[in-house]
């Protein structure tokens, strides 16, 4: 999770990359493709916590095909981030303000997450994190 624009999609792109090649099933669900399929761009706190069961569904359907499950998204409220209740989370900060105001108002700093992503370096960064949640196989 991160502001729009901080690298999570570039990231997971990348963190997709160095698990398949490394012979892991995972599926990748982008929030801006998942609000695009079900043609939702409402950015209330209500459009937010439905875009947020959509990506809880997602997990539930796809973790018992796929030894992974990346969620890209922004989940701007801790509320939001403790009901998605993720096994690993990675916090992209790159950046200080997005280009939307709306969010940059909402964001709330994370008070829980694996890592904090510091600099867009979405091939390094993406390595880091395999060998985190792979600490026997390394990557």
């Amino acid at each position: 999770m991160g502001l729009p624009g901080a690298g999570k999609t570039t990231l997971a792109s990348s963190l997709r990359e160095v698990l398949w090649a490394d012979g892991k099933t995972v599926a990748w669900f982008n929030a801006d493709a998942v609000r695009a399929e079900h043609n939702d761009w409402d950015f209330t706190p209500e459009g937010r916590a439905r875009q947020n069961e959509r990506m809880i569904k997602l997990v539930e359907d796809y973790s018992s095909k796929c030894k992974y499950v990346i969620c890209d998204f922004v989940a701007p409220l801790n509320k939001l981030r403790e009901t998605f209740n993720a096994d690993f989370v990675v916090w992209v900060d790159t950046i200080d303000t997005s280009r939307f105001e709306d969010t940059n108002v909402l964001f709330e700093q994370p008070e829980n997450y694996n890592i904090r992503v510091t600099e867009k370096d979405s091939k390094k960064w993406a390595k880091v994190i395999a060998n985190i949640i792979n600490p026997k196989e390394k990557l």
